[in-house]
């Protein structure tokens, strides 16, 4: 039997205390160095700020695609020279983006549009997202206004509807000449300057006349573009329906051709007028041979110049009339006109409008009260009293044309010796 070494009795305090105590792990060397150090504390701190920057992103990025609190539709006007905050605060004002402005100007930053946000009217769309809103700031589209010029007006009546439009800026210098404006519906974005929608409208005016005046047909005893248009402008202030056009604008180059004066009551109107081109009243009878540069019942051929700023149509009808022998035309009491090609058949026209007239005026007087009883001994020599209905006069046919349009105080072309009919003394 082998020995056991004896048992040394211990205290029940020392029985419980381990006998020896490992001694703790030695640092490497390698994990003490300070660029070992630095290093994983660089890349604790890359980490930190990746996590935080991809959920910046994610965050930033729903909220720019997220739906903007626009419950429908909206114009919104940026005024020039407004910063980022004062546009965020304008589209905060006007619920285009919630309350939190900074999420728009961060918005603004992370899309790096701070330098390319323009001023303007904006159509914003029903909600739309941050992104919506700053790329439509960016790209600058402002809204649209159609403004539409009737054809007709003289320039100076132009000049006036432009300077009473209040999406227009500025002021017009000089009144431009008549006939150089072309009437037509045009787009300009709010604050355009007066002067600049002058300029477009006769840049477009020579475009149009340049294409119409290289389509001309060449028999018309019409030498240059100018007297092109003075003829079209004749032709717009007689009719305002688009198929008579080119036929009231044949008589008036058939009479050119054999040298008749044109005798058309717009030149007329014109000649007393000028620029303001309303009359307000009829034309009177001793006006008609009133000496004038634009009264063609005076001068032979073409006014000096145009009385109003023609269409496209006018123009189109001017340079390519119809093919009539027409000489004359009346009004028909329906708004349009009847032509004829002699003098004859013109007075047959001009009886039949005066028959019409003559019956609107019966239809429009009053009925009359019981008469007095005449006086005694004077038989069929019975005065009128205060109960006879005195007789409306009679009413001028109508014309198809624009409130905008003023057209022929009558709308007959006769020859001298023939009065015009219904003017006021």
């Amino acid at each position: 039997m082998s020995e056991r070494p004896p048992i040394s009795p211990r205290s029940p305090r020392a029985a419980l205390e381990p006998e020896q105590v490992p001694p703790p792990p030695k640092r490497s060397e390698r994990a003490r160095n300070p660029f070992v150090v630095v290093g994983n504390a660089i890349i604790t701190v890359v980490l930190v700020l990746m996590i935080g920057v991809g959920g910046t992103y994610i965050y930033g990025k729903q909220k720019i695609e997220a739906p903007g609190p626009l419950q429908e539709d909206k114009v919104v006007n940026i005024p020039a020279r407004a910063g980022m905050t004062d546009i965020a605060d304008i589209l905060q004002r006007e619920g285009v983006i919630d309350n939190n402005r900074w999420a728009f100007i961060g918005s603004v930053f992370a899309l790096k549009a701070r330098s390319e946000l323009k001023p303007g009217e904006y159509s914003f769309q029903k909600n739309a997202s941050l992104r919506d809103v700053i790329g439509t700031m960016v790209e600058g589209k402002v809204v649209q206004h159609a403004v539409t010029i009737p054809e007709g007006l003289t320039s100076e009546q132009i000049v006036a509807r432009l300077s009473d439009n209040d999406i227009f800026s500025g002021s017009v210098r000089e009144v431009p000449r008549e006939g150089t404006l072309l009437p037509e519906t045009y787009k300009f974005p709010r604050g355009t300057p007066r002067d600049q929608v002058i300029a477009r409208m006769q840049q477009t005016q020579k475009r149009v006349l340049a294409e119409i005046w290289e389509r001309r047909n060449p028999d018309i005893p019409i030498k240059t573009p100018e007297q092109l248009v003075t003829l079209a402008s004749i032709v717009e202030k007689e009719t305002g329906k688009a198929d008579e056009r080119s036929r009231v604008a044949a008589v008036f180059v058939n009479r050119l051709r054999q040298k008749i004066k044109l005798q058309s009551d717009p030149t007329i109107i014109y000649g007393l007028v000028g620029g303001k081109g309303t009359l307000g009243r009829p034309i009177k009878r001793s006006e008609i041979q009133q000496p004038s540069p634009y009264n063609t019942y005076v001068v032979d051929g073409l006014p000096p110049g145009p009385i109003a700023n023609p269409g496209r149509a006018s123009l189109e009808a001017a340079a390519n009339p119809a093919r009539t022998r027409d000489l004359f035309f009346v009004a028909d009491g329906t708004g349009g006109h009847a032509f004829s090609d002699t003098y004859d058949l013109h007075q047959k026209n001009v009886a039949k409008l005066r028959t019409m007239e003559k019956q609107i005026q019966n239809d429009t007087v009053e009925p009359a009260d019981d008469p007095a009883p005449a006086a005694a001994g004077t038989p069929g020599d019975a005065a009128p009293t205060a109960t006879t209905a005195k007789p409306v006069p009679a009413k001028k046919p109508a014309r198809s044309s624009s409130p905008a349009r003023q057209g022929a105080a009558q709308s007959t072309v006769l020859p001298p010796t023939v009065s015009p009919p219904v003017v006021q003394q």
